[in-house]
């Protein structure tokens, strides 16, 4: 986990999300559909094989997991929209690239991890929206990383 401080007038231009604890208690399991091809249909199957179960398949560490809503659109060329939900390990390893959720001067903010610059004494945070400028993280600044993003979940109709 990296640590450091941010300075008090560093305003920051980022996407915010709000972290949930979920509840890995309980099963839901939902029909899977074995194949589903983006290019040239393929005949129906009728009969769905597996099944999927958010709790099971998607959560590996449930005590360390939290879902995060999404409210901002730095990240919307990685497919982070306002409104998705990131689930979110804080047991992982950060590494570079990864989507992280950082907390830094006292919010939240989910961008991509760049350590290419830490032998030269800082990191930066990206956005995945030109509109947006990278966060430098300065080894005097306060910064922690809350969690690595493993899924996203978006809603298609609303």
């Amino acid at each position: 986990m990296y640590t450091f401080a941010l300075e008090s007038d560093r305003k920051m231009k980022n996407t915010n999300i709000k972290c949930i604890k979920g509840d890995f208690e309980s099963k839901l399991a939902l029909a899977l559909a074995p194949t589903i091809k983006a290019g040239f249909p393929s005949p129906a199957d009728d009969y769905l094989h597996d099944s999927l179960d958010f709790n099971r398949d998607m959560i590996k560490n449930p005590e360390a997991t939290f879902y995060g809503r999404v409210s901002g659109d730095s990240m919307i060329d990685a497919g982070i929209c306002d409104g998705d939900i990131a689930v979110i390990d804080r047991s992982l390893q950060p590494m570079d690239g990864n989507v992280i959720v950082a907390f830094v001067n006292g919010e939240f903010t989910i961008k991509y991890l760049d350590l290419k610059h830490k032998e030269e004494g800082y990191i930066e945070l990206k956005p995945a929206n030109p509109n947006y400028s990278p966060i430098r993280i300065d080894i005097e600044d306060n910064f922690r990383v809350w969690g690595v993003v493993v899924w996203t979940i978006k809603q298609w109709r609303h």
